[in-house]
């Protein structure tokens, strides 16, 4: 079984969240499952996943809206809302730390967010990406196509520690 990757998956519809856990399951994959963007966000704050697959179109805060929540956050460091004002107020880089400055510098943690749209139309994918998203599954998804995004995921992960992402010109 695949459990080296932490998943969340973000789907409103109480339907598509078992079919999604079931493909998941067939690859050997467990996930965590939420209902709408602002449950991703509060998730996010609690768990360091490896990959978000975010439902575009769901009640509250939709996936294009918790994406660019999440991506700021990510920019700014700030990982729930009351850090962000303690770290607002600081320098982080203060001269009492000095270990961590000598160390080197760790890009901040950036999540890849799988988009999943209904409607398969052009201009999505160019929706998703803008948005901040890094890759995109319309639905209904298929074990193929699941399977080659959870690859491609693992391939990226396992070549940026090393900070040289291999990329196939």
């Amino acid at each position: 079984a695949n459990v080296d990757l932490r998943i969340l998956l973000a789907e409103d519809n109480v339907v598509n969240q078992k079919v999604a856990v079931r493909l998941f399951q067939r690859l050997g994959y467990r996930i965590d499952v939420v209902a709408n963007g602002r449950e991703v966000v509060e998730a996010l704050s609690r768990i360091r996943y490896d990959v978000i697959f975010m439902d575009c179109q769901m009640p509250e805060m939709d996936g294009f809206e918790a994406t660019r929540v999440i991506r700021e956050r990510e920019v700014s460091g700030a990982v729930s809302s009351s850090e962000f004002q303690v770290s607002s107020q600081r320098p982080v880089h203060s001269s009492l730390q000095p270990e961590i400055r000598n160390s080197k510098p760790e890009p901040p943690h950036r999540v890849p967010i799988v988009a999943l749209t209904a409607n398969a139309m052009q201009g999505d994918r160019e929706q998703c990406l803008a948005a901040g998203m890094d890759d995109y599954l319309s639905k209904p998804i298929s074990v193929e196509d699941l399977a080659t995004v959870l690859e491609r995921i693992k391939n990226a992960r396992e070549s940026s520690p090393s900070g040289k992402s291999r990329e196939a010109a």
